[in-house]
């Protein structure tokens, strides 16, 4: 059988990640994203934590309020989704194995927000945006392209996105009815967990960006936000 002789990958790509104690090849962790891909955007998130809404009462929502409730939940979970692919780009180009590690942490938290905001718009009678693996491919790319442009950068990348976010969220609790205790608990706890991971990249090393850069992600962040709303 003819060996097929894989193309060198630029340095720190896949660099050090494991499975069950022994090194795989780069093949492998491709076929091994893949399918954290495919389960990302197809399979029910699966959260580690008690979602922050558990026992709270349901709140007498008019329709035109649960549908843009449910509206914005989604572009929560649209968020959520481009975080994970971020967080999945970054990871497999991180240098330094702490930080890469740190990222894979994160991501986990993330996943906690997939699933609350997955609950919480089926609770809502709201579905989730059919522009998800658009959204998930372009922020996969971002991720690794910050990634290879060294940790310090790609930390900047994951800082000043968390920021916004947590900024994103913000508005959105002034947009929830207050009655809505369900809603508010989910996106008050998940503003919380972005402001961490903020800080985190912070603490690992994360360079500035210039103003610039700051604006030409927040123009990318309103069109996802405006046509994940509908879409």
């Amino acid at each position: 059988m003819t060996k097929v002789k894989l193309p060198k990958l630029p340095r720190g790509v896949f660099a050090g990640t494991e499975f069950e104690g022994r090194q795989h090849s780069p093949l492998d962790r491709i076929l091994g994203e893949f399918d954290r891909a495919l389960r990302t955007l197809a399979a029910p998130a699966l959260g580690t934590r008690s979602n922050p809404a558990r026992g709270l009462p349901e709140a007498d929502l008019d329709a035109q309020a649960r549908q843009h409730t449910a509206r914005l939940m989604r572009i929560n979970h649209t968020g959520e989704i481009c975080a994970q692919a971020l967080y999945q780009g970054q990871a497999l180009t991180a240098r330094i194995s702490a930080n890469r590690e740190a990222l894979r942490g994160a991501s986990a938290e993330e996943v906690d927000h997939l699933a609350w905001c997955e609950a919480r718009i089926g609770e809502l009678g709201g579905r989730t945006s059919f522009l998800n693996p658009l959204w998930y491919a372009g922020s996969l790319a971002l991720g690794v392209a910050a990634g290879l442009a060294g940790d310090r950068w790609s930390l900047a990348f994951l800082k000043e996105t968390e920021r916004q976010v947590e900024g994103h969220l913000a508005g959105h609790l002034a947009l929830i009815p207050a009655a809505d205790q369900r809603t508010r608990a989910i996106v008050e706890q998940m503003k919380k967990d972005e402001a961490g991971h903020a800080e985190l990249a912070q603490h690992l090393g994360a360079a500035e960006f210039s103003s610039s850069l700051k604006w030409a992600m927040r123009l990318s962040s309103k069109l996802m936000t405006r046509s994940v709303y509908w879409v």
